[in-house]
């Protein structure tokens, strides 16, 4: 069993469908309401866990009903987390629209964040890594710090930079593998990694500019969580030995059943279906 440790957030979201997203000044009656926990982190974390990886989770949280979901839902999905509860601070908060084609729409508020010194706490779960998967939505220092400790253990980093921002010439130095979209990779160019797998949404994924692994031909009900399933089983893959091509062939087969289905924890697909799928092409 390999070991992967999760830098991220977990906070409660709100998913609604609609036939269409808001124009200017409309109000848009939704056809369905579904209550979960979301973060790109934790839906990493779980992808992680659901591919039998044992799963090690640093996150913040309020001292609020939100953040004991979030404890509660992690247990019960294998992740073992760290979550800094920072009083006075609300749990992440997310309102997630998605429409008839699957496409959404998100909107996040964070108030209670990690810090270095968090990350501090958390070394001896990096130490003890094969992989560390890191994202944009804690502070820049946080992930910094949380490099810098992958370096000085001789773990590998994957960062998912989303949402987008510059990423530091020192974060970039200590990571092995980036996995942008489209719009987010037009925005490190210049910038050089070792590897960089974009993620192209239908069309699959582009690994160093050069091989292209194809999505299934599936029917995408909602894409929200796909991008963050496909880093989860990324992560799994490179840590078991896999070659990277074959790695991201686990990947966006995972990502194809996720889109297949509604909402994004139960979309999760496990290693069962997605060998299943594989063993069949």
């Amino acid at each position: 069993m390999v070991n992967i440790a999760v830098v991220g957030i977990c906070g409660h979201s709100v998913c609604m469908t609609a036939d269409h997203f808001h124009e200017k000044g409309e109000t848009v009656v939704a056809t369905s309401v579904h209550e979960e926990m979301g973060g790109k982190g934790s839906n990493q974390a779980i992808a992680a866990s659901r591919m039998g990886a044992a799963v090690r989770f640093l996150a913040a949280v309020g001292d609020d009903d939100a953040g004991e979901m979030c404890r509660r839902t992690l247990a019960a999905c294998g992740v073992e987390a760290t979550l800094a509860v920072k009083p006075g601070g609300r749990t992440p908060f997310a309102y997630i629209l998605t429409d008839k084609h699957g496409e959404n729409r998100v909107t996040e508020y964070k108030s209670a964040e990690l810090t270095p010194a968090d990350v501090d706490g958390f070394e001896p779960a990096i130490a003890g890594a094969d992989i560390l998967l890191l994202q944009h939505e804690v502070p820049p220092a946080v992930n910094a710090r949380a490099v810098a400790l992958a370096q000085k253990h001789g773990v590998r980093v994957i960062l998912n930079p989303a949402p987008y921002r510059p990423v530091s010439p020192a974060v970039a130095a200590g990571v092995d593998t980036v996995t942008p979209n489209e719009q987010e990779a037009k925005g490190l160019t210049g910038m050089v990694f070792p590897h960089t797998v974009v993620t192209l949404g239908g069309e699959g994924c582009l690994i160093d500019g050069a091989h292209r692994v194809p999505a299934l031909p599936v029917t995408a009900v909602d894409t929200t969580g796909a991008g963050d399933t496909f880093n989860g089983i990324l992560a799994v893959c490179l840590a078991e030995g896999m070659p990277l091509t074959e790695a991201c062939r686990w990947a966006v087969t995972g990502a194809s059943i996720s889109v297949s289905r509604r909402y994004v924890l139960d979309a999760i697909p496990t290693r069962n279906e997605i060998e299943k799928i594989l063993e069949e092409a």
